[in-house]
């Protein structure tokens, strides 16, 4: 990935980010935006866990769906905006920790389709421990209305 379609690729993600309402209401801020690469942390909650006090599977997907995306969305032209068509979670590890880092990264950067992937941290006192990983599957959306990156 060394050709950089936008130079403000971090503005775009950063702007997108603030726009996107469901991370505040969840408490993820975004942490690091690299070409490709962008990461979310966010403490943790009771509020967002299920019955065994776990955090919930669906707030573990709709984290590092973001940190997917906007990893695809870091290396898209500046015209562009991003929409996630596809995604598969592997939960490896009950979701327990003081905090969570969700990381994604392009594997596979496209035209019209770009593949991440992201991984899920549980921290805590020690090592972060893999929680969960994803690949997703992206759509780079072009002259759409109401659809801005």
């Amino acid at each position: 990935m060394d050709e950089r379609p936008d130079q403000n690729f971090r503005g775009r993600v950063t702007d997108s980010f603030a726009r996107q309402k469901v991370m505040g209401s969840i408490g993820a801020a975004l942490t690091s935006v690299e070409y490709g690469v962008v990461e979310i942390e966010m403490p943790f909650r009771a509020d967002l866990t299920q019955q065994h006090g776990f955090l919930h599977a669906g707030i573990l997907s709709t984290a590092l769906d973001s940190a997917c995306g906007y990893a695809a969305l870091s290396v898209m032209p500046e015209d562009a905006a991003v929409l996630t068509i596809e995604f598969k979670i592997n939960l490896l590890s009950p979701g327990r920790g003081d905090h969570f880092l969700f990381r994604g990264e392009v594997t596979k950067p496209g035209n019209t389709i770009i593949v991440s992937d992201g991984r899920a941290y549980a921290i805590s006192d020690g090592p972060a421990k893999l929680i969960a990983s994803m690949t997703g599957t992206m759509m780079v959306v072009r002259g759409r209305e109401g659809i801005d990156g």
